[in-house]
């Protein structure tokens, strides 16, 4: 009977019974972000592993340095795409792996990692 009078109490407490549904949310919302963040954790840096579909996709990350000014900076797979233009037959080597880089004018561009 004790316990059911501590449990009224803390109910018609207002700040009591937003101190534990406060805890409660954020435990739910740890659990979901453990949750994604194991699914999430694939990262393939060998490109025959990754799908031919997924090479120029927003989750493949190439790097891209400029020869002229010795500067780097990362790009996704549609952006990658974008630079190969019609150089169709780098296009289908990246595909099959057989090249993991390729050259476009002064910039010179290599797959780092899907994270699929």
């Amino acid at each position: 009977m004790k316990e059911h009078n501590e449990i009224e109490q803390i109910l018609l407490n207002d700040s009591e019974y937003e101190k534990i549904t406060k805890a409660k949310l954020e435990q739910d919302f740890r659990k979901e972000l453990n949750k994604k963040s194991c699914q999430n954790s694939k990262n393939i840096t060998d490109i025959k592993l990754v799908p031919k579909d997924k090479i120029f996709s927003k989750f493949t990350i190439f790097e891209v340095l400029n020869k002229v000014s010795k500067t780097s900076s990362k790009i996704n797979g549609l952006q990658a795409d974008g630079y190969l233009g019609k150089q169709n037959s780098d296009r289908i080597k990246l595909q099959s792996g057989e090249i993991d880089s390729f050259v476009c004018g002064d910039k010179f561009v290599k797959f780092l990692k899907y994270n699929g």
